[in-house]
């Protein structure tokens, strides 16, 4: 198993040096995976404002499964990254294998219930009969493909337990890649590929996503010896899925909260119309580009400060976590400024219909201006899922969500209109910033 090297490094190496060379790879890779995505985006937005819309429903939805694996994902490095930091190696592949078989169970699991309620569920979020079609089209064949994701998803989470984020940031470009070669003939048609419209833009993933898992199982079990060919011990597995699950389950439910959250703000901003909701979609994937840096550090913060946790280097695990908070207010004052002054170009990429056009503008005007307090929050939970603490992570998502992003924006629509729920959601990662920041210096360690 070659994690001895990439261990000494999370453990010995300047704290600085140490994030960015794990940083850096991750921001590449998901650079290009989210680029691809917009350019999804693009290709379904060029079908028109129905499918936009219906695209921009789909988001809460599909963000529940994903979010099941990313809770999934965090559980599984937070386990191997501090067994590796113990020095069990062999221990440490138990739980990547049990970690791989779990997630497939669950999310097939979630993904069944959510093909069979599809339309009860699109309906409760407001979608109607000029978005309900494209949206069936759609999420039939995602919710089947969903479980080929899962694999790529948990097994970049067993090498950025190993300190290894060039390869997952290798892979993740590759998927993203397919995916933005097969949108526009599969979408559009060419030659003798007919037009598949919303269907085309889920076969799409489906290759790239199958693809990713075969690449990853690949490299898990052959070329890295990350993970077993065979199941452990029945005993070996069950403490495995008991250590991953009891951080796991709780940073999915924190995780799940994000889609329930959204889907409560989709449906106040349909009250709006299809035009908001279709530039509120453009808005929420424009912040995972906007965020990118930050959602990089979530990802190579956990491993660094689990690796440390078990090896006793606590004084370490602070310097790192408020390292991270500063540096990501100072980079996402820069990245705001760079969309405010791109926000007409972007705009006009996304949209031609005036209305929409405008919403999208004023969207990059406001919301991104938080953008920095939100790194904080994210790092601060990933913070306390790493230290083996999720039920504090937990409940600060619960209190983020639930008693100030949302509260916040419907109050800010209520008052000032869609503007001002655009201003409520700034207003909401302030307030919660604040809270997250002095949670984790009165916690400790």
């Amino acid at each position: 198993m070659q994690a001895n090297k990439t261990q000494n490094d999370l453990l010995s190496f300047p704290i600085g040096v140490t994030l960015k060379n794990m940083t850096i790879p991750m921001v590449m890779g998901m650079i290009a995976l989210m680029s691809f995505n917009l350019i999804d985006t693009f290709f379904i937005g060029l079908l028109g404002t129905n499918e936009l819309a219906a695209i921009s429903f789909t988001f809460p939805v599909t963000f529940t499964v994903i979010s099941l694996t990313i809770g999934l994902g965090i559980g599984t490095s937070a386990c191997i990254a501090k067994t590796l930091g113990g020095g069990d190696n062999s221990e440490a592949r138990d739980q990547g294998t049990s970690a791989l078989l779990l997630s497939v169970v669950l999310v097939a699991s979630l993904s069944s219930i959510g093909w069979l309620l599809i339309t009860p569920i699109f309906t409760l979020l407001g979608s109607e009969q000029n978005t309900l079609p494209f949206i069936l089209e759609y999420m039939q064949i995602w919710y089947f493909s969903s479980v080929f994701l899962v694999l790529p998803m948990i097994g970049n989470s067993i090498l950025r337990a190993s300190g290894d984020t060039k390869t997952p940031s290798t892979i993740m470009a590759l998927g993203g890649a397919m995916n933005a070669i097969l949108d526009p003939v599969l979408i559009f048609g060419l030659g003798p590929v007919p037009a598949l419209g919303m269907t085309g833009a889920a076969i799409a993933s489906l290759i790239a996503w199958m693809t990713g898992a075969a690449v990853m199982l690949y490299i898990l079990s052959i070329k890295r010896q990350l993970i077993y060919l065979h199941l452990p011990e029945w005993k070996k597995l069950k403490n495995s899925v008991q250590k991953i699950l009891k951080i796991a389950l709780p940073a999915a439910g924190a995780n799940m909260l994000t889609p329930l959250a959204m889907s409560i703000l989709t449906a106040i901003v349909a009250g709006y119309g299809h035009e908001a909701v279709a530039a509120f979609g453009v808005g929420q994937r424009l912040e995972s580009i906007g965020c990118i840096v930050v959602l990089a550090l979530s990802m190579t913060l956990p491993p660094f400060i689990s690796q440390n946790l078990g090896a006793g280097q606590v004084q370490r695990v602070i310097d790192g976590y408020k390292l991270c908070c500063r540096f990501v207010l100072l980079w996402q004052f820069v990245v705001y400024i760079l969309l405010v002054i791109s926000a007409p170009l972007i705009a006009n990429a996304f949209a031609s219909e005036g209305e929409v056009n405008q919403l999208i503008r004023v969207f990059i005007w406001i919301v991104p201006l938080g953008y920095g307090l939100q790194g904080i929050i994210i790092l601060t939970n990933s913070s306390f899922n790493a230290l083996h603490k999720p039920m504090i992570a937990l409940q600060l998502s619960i209190m983020r969500l639930f008693l100030f992003y949302v509260p916040a924006a419907y109050i800010g629509g209520e008052l000032y209109g869609i503007y001002g729920l655009f201003a409520g959601c700034v207003v909401g990662n302030c307030c919660m910033a604040m809270v997250s920041y002095f949670r984790f210096k009165k916690q400790g360690v």
